[in-house]
């Protein structure tokens, strides 16, 4: 019973192919899921999405946040995306490719954002992910930090702490730590 079917899926791959069409590639769940989620994206016009594999790799997406208000007004922080084939019962992985000063994002790239670990819900989207991290730029969390020396300062003296985030954005240095230009 089963070669029969293994035979008349053969079958109807042939018959594809003798139609002059490419043999069609099923997609996943995730990957059907994900699709709907990026055509019914709803992106705020300071967050662009882009997808450096082609359009082909939806799997595999960039997001580019430029906030406009905050202590990361002006700047252009670009996030990597890798979307799981069982998304959305998996959550996304998402890092931060701009080296950042920033309590919630450490010097790795590594994001701290609780829809992304221990909230992450089926119901939620890749839309909901993005105004996530749009919201870290806007209201940066020392209560919940990856970078703690930065949330320290955060919390301790708000001036020093914008003052570490401008020098950051303009390429320089803060303590030991040479940040690259991302304004």
């Amino acid at each position: 019973m089963i070669k029969l079917f293994k035979v008349k899926e053969k079958q109807r791959e042939l018959a594809e192919n003798a139609n002059g069409k490419p043999p069609m590639k099923k997609q996943s769940a995730g990957e059907l899921r994900l699709h709907k989620d990026i055509s019914e994206l709803n992106l705020p016009n300071t967050c662009s999405i882009s997808f450096p594999n082609g359009k082909d790799d939806l799997m595999n997406f960039e997001v580019t946040i430029h906030p406009d208000e905050g202590y990361y007004q002006s700047g252009m922080f670009i996030f990597s995306f890798q979307v799981s084939p069982i998304y959305p019962h998996e959550a996304p992985k998402v890092k931060c490719k701009t080296k950042v000063y920033h309590p919630n994002i450490d010097l790795e790239g590594n994001v701290c954002l609780n829809i992304l670990r221990e909230d992450w819900k089926p119901v939620l989207n890749i839309n909901t992910v993005i105004y996530g991290l749009y919201h870290l730029f806007t209201e940066p969390n020392y209560e919940d930090p990856l970078n703690h020396e930065a949330a320290a300062v955060l919390r301790d003296n708000p001036k020093l702490f914008a003052s570490n985030v401008r020098r950051a954005m303009i390429g320089g240095y803060v303590g030991q730590t040479l940040f690259p230009r991302c304004m």
